[in-house]
């Protein structure tokens, strides 16, 4: 799994890094090695005029599914890495367990209903 972080308006100091990785590490860990890429992108919207305006980006990338992107602003950046890192690690089981059940449905099938389907794909 690759990780790219990239900042915007914002100094991505070492420990802004860390913070990222440590709470996708905890948010995703378990999926890593379903995940291909993970593009972290922040920035701050409004620049030195201050407001709910720091803004964490995850494009996450998984094999044979769309891309999940998940997008969040707060006030304060690690507020809205530690928000968005939340609802990836949701979005990412529910996407998972859909594509799951869908590839238990097809291998339960008897084997001449699924020979039809694929034929008629």
């Amino acid at each position: 799994m690759q990780l790219e972080i990239q900042a915007r308006q914002i100094e991505l100091t070492d420990i802004l890094q860390a913070h990222v990785k440590r709470r996708l590490e905890f948010a995703l860990g378990t999926r890593f090695d379903q995940i291909q890429r993970i593009n972290v992108m922040l920035s701050d919207i409004n620049g030195p005029r201050g407001g709910n305006d720091k803004r964490c980006q995850l494009i996450i990338s998984m094999a044979g599914q769309p891309n999940v992107v998940i997008e969040d602003v707060q006030a304060h950046l690690t507020v809205a890495i530690d928000r968005a890192a939340s609802r990836a690690s949701r979005t990412v089981t529910r996407r998972l367990s859909k594509h799951r059940i869908k590839a238990t449905r097809v291998s339960a099938m008897p084997s001449h209903v699924s020979e039809q389907q694929s034929a008629s794909l």
